[in-house]
């Protein structure tokens, strides 16, 4: 059984996919125990979930799970740099229509979206388990005749997150929307350390060097940018901070980390993170003082954080210096070094966050879609927040699944807790 009507780049890859697919989902005790507790009560039966994520083996596995609970799933990659290949071929071979392939344009990504938006809610009704709001920007703007049919979106990423209560703001969101990234099992693990640990592998795998001792400028402290720090300093590296909200910035000082403003951390930093989901963090002003053999990557949720543009036409020669790595010779001599094109870091040169942290990011995910398939008519269009209750069995599972646990309070701390006399 194939994904009908997939976009894929060569179906001859699946085995080394299914290879993926198989060590990720030995790995994710949590989705399969929220698979086993809750998704084969036949609420999925029928049900199209359209899936926009970077096409990897955890993807494939939550999209696996979901299609074996009776979805009809569809998958598409917001951006050709998150697609592997092989993953994309053995999903589509387990009957996943899936809208993906690395040899894309960025521009394919709206078409990908558009075809798994069609896909999903061909037999009827749908929710979304999305990216950056991708999906839900697309189905309210070019495919508006299919918001009918949607229940609801879930949504993965801080910047999506962003964009969802923007359009709550404007009274433009006509869907519930979960916020999935604000669930304390998502950012607190996904964001802070999923993101330290594969950003810098990435960065370490890419370029074969070494960050201890080097200057480590790390642009937002967010829990992506809190990781990317921790992990940093970890490795032996000399963190400095940049942040426009200074009781973050005061936040990273007691960390114990240095503070300063981007214009300055410029002058005396070697290897620059971006992570603060906004644009133009470097442009050419920074670019003007850095050194010679300046790193560059983003780790954030939009992929113009660097101005790669300005980059480009300024620079006197571009190389591929080494595979990930492009090299940007200034007119002055300067060599500026690009790694992953400035998008997404973990996932354009690397295999993105590693398998555990996924899986309580994505049983998080699969809990958003039940809960959304279930009892979107009581919920009003707009940004709601996973019920705490949710977070709580997740994060036990996650315990009992390593052999650890929690305490209970008991009846006489409760009545304390809930009580003022005493």
């Amino acid at each position: 059984m194939r994904g009908e009507n997939s976009v894929v780049k060569d179906p001859a890859l699946a085995p080394e996919g299914h290879r993926k697919i198989e060590w990720a989902a030995a790995h994710s005790p949590v989705l399969a125990a929220v698979r086993e507790r809750y998704l084969k009560d036949g609420t999925f039966d029928g049900l199209g979930v359209g899936v926009a994520l970077p096409v990897e083996a955890k993807t494939a596995y939550l999209a696996a799970v979901l299609a074996e609970a009776g979805a009809r799933v569809a998958v598409a990659a917001p951006l050709p740099s998150v697609v592997q290949d092989d993953v994309a071929a053995a999903l589509a071979e387990r009957g996943v229509a899936v809208f993906a392939t690395s040899e894309g344009a960025p521009e394919d990504a709206d078409r990908w979206m558009e075809l798994a938006l069609e896909a999903a809610t061909a037999g009827g009704e749908a929710v979304l388990i999305d990216d950056r709001a991708g999906l839900t920007r697309i189905a309210h703007t070019t495919r508006r005749g299919l918001l009918p049919r949607l229940r609801g979106a879930s949504e993965e990423t801080t910047s999506g997150v962003v964009r969802l209560r923007a359009m709550e703001r404007e009274g433009v969101l006509e869907l519930p929307a979960i916020a999935a990234n604000d669930a304390r099992c998502k950012y607190l693990f996904d964001n802070r350390y999923g993101t330290g640990q594969s950003t810098l592998a990435a960065l370490m795998q890419s370029t074969n060097l070494m960050l201890g001792g080097k200057r480590v400028v790390v642009l937002g402290y967010g829990w992506c940018g809190k990781g990317i720090a921790r992990y940093a300093a970890g490795l032996g590296a000399r963190v400095t901070v940049c942040e426009v909200d200074p009781v973050r910035g005061l936040e990273a000082y007691a960390d114990g980390f240095d503070v300063l403003p981007a214009l300055r951390a410029a002058e005396v930093g070697e290897v620059f993170v971006t992570a603060t989901g906004n644009r133009r963090v470097l442009g050419e002003e920074h670019f003007a003082r850095m050194r010679d053999g300046a790193l560059l990557a983003n780790a954030g949720g939009v992929d113009v954080e660097i101005d790669v543009g300005w980059l480009r036409s300024a620079a006197a020669r571009v190389r591929e210096a080494r595979r990930h790595v492009e090299e940007f010779v200034m007119p002055d001599g300067r060599r500026l070094r690009l790694v992953g094109g400035g998008m997404v870091v973990n996932l354009t040169a690397g295999d993105g966050h590693p398998v555990e942290i996924m899986d309580l990011t994505f049983a998080i995910q699969a809990l958003c879609a039940y809960r959304l398939a279930r009892e979107h008519a009581a919920m009003r269009p707009g940004v709601h927040l996973l019920p705490r209750e949710i977070d709580d069995e997740v994060a036990r599972l996650k315990l009992g699944a390593v052999g650890m646990g929690v305490d209970a309070l008991t009846e006489e701390q409760r009545r304390f807790l809930a009580g003022w006399r005493e």
